[in-house]
């Protein structure tokens, strides 16, 4: 779906929601490192894997934030310019934006997402491996599968690629909802809130995935179309990496509390107050 012109209030809004999707991985990012300390050892791996996933995206979403800036240019229009209101802005001239950088940050970062629901929840070897052994594969092919489909500018082509992307989509959710649920049952009551309340996160925020893929599909098109799957994309992205690693750390310091009195004692205790 190419856009060749935006006026200055699209572009202003694709140039803030990518601006601040870009800061809000960064400053995830640097949280979880700076934190690593507050939860026990057995579940540092998943709140650095946590890491790792904002700084894959903040890298990726310079590289969109860069493309973006570079791909579309403030049209001369001589005074009408000082009105921003007549401001537009044109896809340069043998340049395009590059959707595929998004691509990419997906294909690294949803395998380590499940990876670090699964690493906090410490759970036994094997059914660990299992999990992992399902899920990473499922949701790399997923990927894979409607990369085509968002090239694609014939409708039925694009409706088959996203038809087959939805069966690994659709064995993720029963893999995360019915298998993972049996595995879990161990957990600590609130830990098994907090995996569903996981769960239910992913749910929403990968459903803005699909709905933005079919948008040619529906007739919606043109610079609306492209503002609305920029901001979609990016918000979604910031509520399944950015809230999401911050929710793994909640259950890390809830696990790691009810493993070791000792921390309990020290992290999760308020100190007497002195009168």
């Amino acid at each position: 779906m190419e856009v060749f012109e935006l006026s200055y209030n699209q572009f202003q809004t694709v140039y803030n929601v990518l601006s601040l999707a870009l800061a809000s991985m960064l400053v995830t990012f640097v949280f979880l490192l700076v934190v690593q300390g507050r939860v026990l050892a057995r579940y540092r791996q998943a709140l650095v894997v946590s890491a790792m996933v904002c700084l894959i995206a903040a890298y990726h979403y310079y590289r969109i934030f860069d493309s973006f800036r570079h791909s579309f240019v403030a049209i001369d229009a001589g005074e009408l310019a000082a009105s921003s209101d007549a401001m537009r802005y044109a896809l340069v001239n043998g340049e395009g934006f590059n959707e595929g950088y998004r691509y990419v940050d997906w294909l690294l970062t949803v395998p380590l997402l499940l990876f670090e629901a699964i690493a906090v929840l410490a759970l036994p070897r094997q059914t660990r491996k299992s999990l992992l052994m399902k899920l990473i594969p499922a949701s790399a092919l997923m990927i894979i599968l409607g990369y085509p489909g968002e090239l694609a500018t014939d409708t039925m082509a694009k409706g088959i690629w996203g038809a087959l992307s939805t069966i690994p989509f659709l064995y993720i959710l029963y893999i995360l909802f019915v298998e993972l649920t049996r595995a879990s049952k161990t957990q600590p009551e609130q830990v098994g809130k907090d995996v569903n309340g996981l769960r239910w996160l992913l749910l929403a925020t990968w459903g803005v995935y699909p709905i933005s893929y079919m948008f040619p599909m529906f007739g919606f098109e043109g610079a609306d179309a492209f503002v609305a799957r920029q901001v979609g994309y990016s918000i979604a992205d910031i509520l399944a990496k950015c809230l999401f690693g911050l929710l793994i750390y909640k259950i890390a310091r809830e696990k790691s509390a009810v493993d070791s009195p000792e921390f309990r004692a020290d992290e999760m205790e308020e100190a007497p107050s002195s009168k």
